[in-house]
């Protein structure tokens, strides 16, 4: 009796022994807090430990080393979680590797280092990304215009714009807001700061600032921009010279004919597209698709994520990580992209084919990489000034924050060079 008993003791050892490996599943049926689970994957990669993301294979799933102490945090978190053996974590690995499995395995080497781009005195709900990054429990830093122009951006891996004008017309919100404190005040400050910063007018402080950021991506960082900034910020760079905002901007008139003047050759993602010259209509340029989706209701608004090899093309297939190919979509300023005036270097991520737009694109520029995701918040389908913060408690599965989070993992991982 006590050799069954000693034969069982080892049975059960050894199996303990062979669960090295935590599967965290990413599949709409398996996990119950997405978003969260990309908090946990940089939790452990800021401990120095490799973590390996299974791209394609259950919505994206993360295998991690085991550990009692990273049980103890899947559980604090409210993450879902599988203990495996090393038996079944090399099953899983042999499998993705077939030549027959759009499927593929991506180490993740480090946690990267987090800057938002943001003015001191926003809301923190007036940003997606700073919202899924503190719901997620992932740090990161604040940074505007001094700590840009003070060229601390290269203390970064990462780095976010959101609701931004780098054009200097205040986010053109001049038609339905000039008379609002808020408004008013804000320009204020804006201007104080140019002032401080060595610059006459807000808008050629702002171009300094995005000169800055494209010398960032193209030194080699990451780069993701939501909203207005995806935009504006590559208007800034066409408009590097010229003179493209009125009197109620910057104290003087524009260029007669800036259109004309403006050089598409500097910018990261669009070509040739017209600027919206009224300083009273809420809009950059043709660039947008906010007035022209009158085809595209509610009901119907829904972009899919595009299909990429993932064994040849991992960085497209790491942003595109999802449970879903169809996420639902969002307005803001900038809702999404003209197909039309979007560079042929550019991929499209994701696309609402209703309306023939682009919702989701990547491209790289000198050895760094960007990301444009048009809307403002995932959760909140048109998002007004003023309105309460999205509570992302209520939605911990989100595919269109994952999308966010994709790109806050992206510059961990170790690259191969992308065919496409």
């Amino acid at each position: 009796m006590n050799r069954i008993f000693f034969l069982l003791a080892i049975f059960f050892m050894s199996h303990l022994g062979h669960a090295s490996s935590i599967l965290i599943p990413m599949d709409a049926e398996s996990q119950k807090n997405h978003l969260k689970a990309y908090g946990i994957t940089y939790w452990v990669l800021s401990k120095q430990q490799k973590v390996q993301w299974l791209l394609n294979y259950r919505g994206g799933s993360f295998l991690l080393p085991d550990g009692e102490v990273i049980r103890k945090e899947c559980q604090i978190r409210g993450v879902s979680f599988e203990i495996i053996s090393d038996d079944q974590a090399n099953t899983i690995l042999d499998e993705i590797s077939s030549p027959s499995k759009n499927q593929d395995a991506v180490i993740l080497e480090k946690a990267p280092k987090i800057a938002v781009y943001s003015p001191k005195e926003n809301q923190p709900w007036d940003d997606a990304v700073t919202m899924a990054l503190t719901y997620a429990e992932i740090p990161y830093v604040t940074v505007y215009d001094e700590e840009v122009l003070e060229d601390k951006l290269a203390l970064y891996d990462w780095l976010h714009l959101h609701h931004e004008d780098f054009t200097g017309q205040y986010g053109k919100f001049y038609g339905a807001y000039r008379a609002t404190p808020w408004y008013i005040e804000g320009k204020k400050e804006a201007e104080k700061l140019a002032r401080k910063l060595g610059y006459d007018k807000v808008s050629d402080e702002k171009l300094a600032v995005t000169l800055k950021i494209r010398n960032y991506v193209i030194g080699g960082g990451f780069m993701f921009a939501m909203c207005s900034a995806t935009d504006s910020f590559d208007i800034a760079l066409a408009a590097d010279g010229v003179d493209i905002c009125e009197p109620m901007f910057d104290g003087d008139p524009s260029d007669p004919n800036y259109q004309a003047s403006l050089d598409f050759d500097k910018t990261f993602a669009f070509t040739d597209f017209i600027l919206e010259r009224s300083p009273v209509k809420y809009e950059f340029s043709s660039i947008d698709m906010t007035s022209k989706r009158g085809n595209v209701p509610k009901e119907q608004d829904y972009f899919s994520l595009m299909d990429f090899s993932a064994k040849w093309d991992a960085v497209p297939t790491m942003l595109c990580q999802n449970h879903t190919t169809l996420v639902k979509g969002f307005m803001g300023q900038t809702t999404a992209f003209e197909r039309s005036e979007i560079k042929p270097t550019v991929l499209v991520l994701g696309e609402n084919k209703l309306n023939g737009e682009a919702r989701y694109i990547h491209g790289i520029k000198g050895k760094g990489f960007f990301t444009f995701y048009g809307g403002h918040d995932p959760e909140d389908y048109q998002h007004r000034v003023g309105d309460p913060k999205t509570e992302l408690e209520l939605h911990p599965t989100s595919p269109g924050y994952r999308l966010i989070l994709n790109n806050v993992l992206f510059p961990a991982a170790r690259k191969k060079k992308q065919k496409t």
